[in-house]
């Protein structure tokens, strides 16, 4: 079999390391699923999704210049289009939107230039009763 970057194959974990696991996909081939292509979610520690021994699929997403193949888990997952079941959604009550990035970041300098006029006036009735002595 050719093994290229982008297909997806299944192998066989057969070790497992704090930052990832090896996954053989045929005999004299195997790669390293790094800690972070293993799941969509935090991953925190490897044992707590994989065993030694379980089969997975994984798909190739490249190799190091020692011709390792890097592997991936959650690249390997294909979303799936699912048909509603109801052909007309129900009506729902608005949710409050949520700020965006740039709204918080605008409130966040709008709330820092507050507090730095604040305490440059401090400072300034500070250094004016120095002055006068």
């Amino acid at each position: 079999m050719d093994y290229d970057i982008g297909t997806i194959v299944t192998g066989k974990v057969n070790g497992i390391t704090k930052f990832g696991a090896f996954v053989t996909i045929a005999p004299g081939k195997s790669g390293l699923v790094h800690i972070s292509e293993i799941a969509s979610t935090f991953v925190n520690d490897v044992r707590e999704h994989l065993t030694e021994g379980q089969e997975v699929m994984v798909k190739i997403i490249g190799f190091d210049q020692s011709g390792r193949m890097n592997l991936s888990m959650k690249s390997a997952i294909v979303p799936v289009d699912v048909a509603p079941i109801v052909s007309q959604p129900e009506p729902q009550a608005a949710a409050p939107a949520e700020p965006t990035f740039e709204d918080r970041l605008k409130r966040f300098m709008q709330d820092s230039n507050n507090k730095i006029s604040g305490l440059k006036k401090n400072s300034d009735k500070k250094s004016t009763r120095r002055r006068s002595r």
